[in-house]
This record gives C-alpha cells, structure tokens and sequence, in this order.
C-alpha cells in the first residue's frame, strides 16, 4: 500500500496541490458562484464535487493513453501545457480574461460550475501537464484535496456572500497568479530538458 513516507513526497503534494488550486481557482469564481446562486437558487454541492471529480480523475488515469493514441509524448503535452497555465497565471495577475468563458447558465450541476467553471481545459491541461512531473498517487490525492475544498467552498457560499469584499478576491487571485507562473515555468524548462533527451 502506498503512503507519504518522506519529506519529498510531502513537498511534491503541496506543490501539485498548490498547482491544482490556483488552476481551479475556486476562491476567485466566488463572484461567479453567488451569481449563478442567485440565478438557480440553490447550488448542489455534492453534485458538482463529485462530476468534477469524475472528470478529473477520469483524465487523470487514462489521459496519458488518450495522448498515446494521438501520437504525442507526456513532455511534449506538458510544455505545451505549460503554456497555457502561464497564461492563465497572466490573466489571474492582470484581471484581463484571454480565454472566453460559457456565459449561459443551465440548472444542471455540470453546466457551468463542474464544467468548465471547476474542471475545465485549464484544470485538465495542468492534471496532464502535471504528470509529468508527479506520480498518480501523488496527483490523485491533490485532486481529492482539492475537491474538499471545491466542496467546503461551494456549501459555504451562501455565507460567503457579502462577507468578503472584491479587493479581498482580487488580492488572492494575484497572489496565485504569481505562484501559477513561477510553477510554469518550472514544467516548462524540467520538460524541454526530457524532450531534448527524447529526441537524441
């Protein structure tokens, strides 16, 4: 059975935990949230932790097979990968959407919340991206931290409301930007350093 045995595993959890939450970026789609709130009445969090956990682990495990399947090597998808979690990092810094977000809203759990508000292209990207660097066990459970937190958030929404101020928000969001870009870079350089091995 496998567990967290020694400091390097410890230290590999938080770093693709911490990837994972900024990625996700569940305390900055708490605006978003308390609209769609307001819209449905009510938002099911039980249901949309768990299609988002499906989701995400269903990539998890059997994406790499997809990308076989395609012809393209895990470096090759995680520098690539990289990039777009540079960019996301970019938006979260400079309150500028570059990728245009869904803007209808359904009553299902899965549209848009579990997707593509929690477990969308970027969340998949990074889940991709990210195993690359750590192990399955390693990413399963970030994933699963991840989604106590995703489910903490979303029941606590109706007492989050009115409670934290906008500054509040977009403080955070720029502090996980910066730790998104500093982390991206980090794929990016680690895996061009396996893609040069690969192509000698």
């Amino acid at each position: 059975m496998w567990t967290i045995t020694n400091v390097m595993d410890i230290y590999a959890l938080l770093t693709a935990s911490l990837t994972l939450f900024a990625v996700i970026d569940i305390v900055g789609s708490i605006p978003l949230l308390i609209d769609i709130k307001k819209t449905q009445g009510h938002i099911h969090s039980i249901q949309v932790t768990l299609y988002s956990g499906l989701l995400m682990f269903l990539f998890l495990f059997t994406g790499d097979k997809l990308l076989t399947l395609l012809g393209i090597d895990i470096p090759s998808f995680a520098i690539a990968g990289s990039i777009v979690i540079f960019i996301i990092g970019l938006e979260m810094i400079l309150g500028h959407r570059l990728f245009k977000e869904e803007k209808h809203i359904m009553s299902s759990a899965i549209v848009p919340i579990a997707f593509p508000l929690i477990a969308g292209a970027g969340t998949i990207t990074a889940i991709l991206s990210l195993k690359a660097e750590f192990s399955n066990q390693i990413l399963a459970l970030a994933i699963g931290l991840n989604l106590l937190i995703v489910f903490l958030v979303l029941k606590l929404i109706p007492f989050i409301e009115g409670k934290i101020k906008e500054a509040g928000l977009s403080v955070l969001r720029r502090i996980f930007g910066v730790i998104l870009l500093a982390i991206s870079v980090k794929i990016f350089t680690t895996n061009l350093g396996n893609l040069i091995m690969l192509w000698q």
